[in-house]
């Protein structure tokens, strides 16, 4: 009986890890739609970047701040230097180099290339848990994602252009961000088992914002922060749902199911943009593109079958 319960409650935590996963990756995606609104009151990439920090910045500061007086208090262990060390790290690579590559990389190849090279993170994510941690790569990962890539690369094909200046220095960039962010994510599933992924995003994400406003400050100064109302407006909006939300879904989908399958099971969010995009932005919607969303989620479905 006791072990029917616990089958039960492992299910459960690991469906809800892969829900947290998928719907974390559909809001983090969303920022593209919020970006594109944003850029239509003729600001730039370091602007949005800059604004989205800015604005998140008190929310991850607010729950750092709470976790450290539950260590004050004795409830939680104080970090060790090591610790320390490593979430100044993944702060830097998480959400400050990342992001800033895959802005840089956007101004030179098109958004359709952009998002098909980020669709390797997964794939480096798996290669470097094998390599590094010696994780074994389950068969049902490597069909999971092959279909995932199968209709990423339906969804995506029509938009895919390799016209224009400086192609290579911009798949180069972007290449960068996907590799970047996949080493946040294993380094946050391995630190997080020991301090929790509560503290973790708080602490990392505080470190990303000051990373952000330092470039941003140093390259705009205070002159960047006057902008129209709606920029303000979005960005909040950016800030809010497209990044503290997610950010804190994503680490408590890692710990729940490792960041292998949360990194594969993040390949539903960029699709869903395109469902967004057409109900914000009214772009179309092509029968290729339904059919890759039916890969992208049989992949899911695959993941899901533990």
């Amino acid at each position: 009986m006791q072990a029917s319960q616990s089958s039960s409650a492992q299910r459960s935590s690991f469906l809800i890890g892969l829900a947290l996963s998928g719907g974390g990756s559909i809001l983090f995606s969303a920022k593209a739609v919020v970006a594109k609104l944003t850029y239509q009151y003729d600001v730039n990439a370091l602007t949005v970047i800059g604004f989205r920090m800015l604005l998140s910045l008190p929310f991850f500061l607010a729950i750092a701040l709470w976790q450290v007086k539950k260590v004050r208090q004795g409830k939680l262990a104080a970090l060790t230097g090591r610790q320390k060390l490593e979430l100044v790290v993944l702060g830097f690579l998480g959400y400050y180099l990342a992001s800033l590559l895959d802005f840089i990389g956007l101004e030179y190849i098109s958004a359709g290339l952009e998002r098909l090279i980020l669709f390797l993170s997964p794939t480096f994510v798996l290669m470097f848990s094998a390599i590094f941690l010696k994780r074994r790569i389950l068969p049902k990962q490597w069909l999971a994602l092959a279909l995932a890539y199968l209709g990423v690369g339906l969804v995506f094909v029509q938009d895919l252009s390799l016209t224009g200046d400086d192609v290579l220095l911009g798949a180069l960039c972007v290449l960068g961000s996907a590799i970047s962010y996949a080493i946040y994510l294993i380094g946050s599933g391995e630190l997080l088992k020991a301090i929790g992924s509560t503290r973790l995003v708080a602490y990392a994400m505080s470190f990303s914002a000051v990373y952000t406003l330092i470039h941003f400050f140093a390259v705009l100064g205070w002159q960047g922060l006057v902008q129209p109302a709606p920029v303000y407006g979005l960005s909040m909006i950016h800030a809010v749902c497209n990044t503290v939300l997610p950010t804190f879904m994503t680490m408590w989908a890692v710990e729940r199911v490792g960041a292998p399958m949360s990194a594969q099971m993040g390949l539903i969010g960029p699709v869903s943009v395109l469902f967004l995009a057409n109900w914000f932005l009214g772009e179309p919607i092509t029968l290729m593109q339904l059919l890759g969303t039916a890969f992208v989620l049989s992949g899911a479905m695959v993941l899901s079958r533990r």
